[in-house]
């Protein structure tokens, strides 16, 4: 039986071909709205050791900067275990006061806002997923 493939001229391409050959697409960056912090502040916040200040309920606290959070912190704040997430991001000296102000959901959110902007950094935003453009009415 004859072989029914036909040839082309064309290489096909490898991993090492493709990182020889630099992207001609531009490398385009989402904007994102986030404080400006300056070099000088930049070098105060990582000078002043592993911890960033942030207010939490009007009250001066010491938390990790929250680029710094471990995934299992996160997946404890996910789960709702705000008490043994604010156990791993404040300074052991705050968490008391922590657990004496006992704030609001509100409060938390507010402070870890501030703390991501201490640090020069965002949270980001969660919109959730995205509606679909198909409609569900059956024709």
């Amino acid at each position: 039986m004859a072989n029914t493939r036909t040839t082309t001229s064309r290489k096909p391409r490898t991993a090492a071909r493709a990182a020889s050959r630099p992207s001609t697409r531009p490398a385009v960056e989402p904007e994102v709205d986030e404080p400006e912090v300056s070099a000088v502040e930049a070098q105060e916040i990582e000078g002043e050791g592993h911890y960033i200040t942030a207010d939490l309920c009007g009250e001066e606290v010491q938390v990790v900067p929250p680029t710094a959070w471990r995934a299992s912190w996160q997946r404890l704040l996910n789960q709702g275990q705000i008490d043994a997430f604010a156990e791993k991001v404040l300074h052991p000296d705050d968490f008391a006061l922590y657990l004496e102000l006992d704030p609001t959901m509100a409060e938390w959110f507010q402070f870890t806002e501030g703390a991501a902007q201490r640090a020069g950094e965002s949270l980001g935003n969660s919109r959730g997923p995205a509606k679909s453009s198909r409609s569900t009415r059956r024709r």
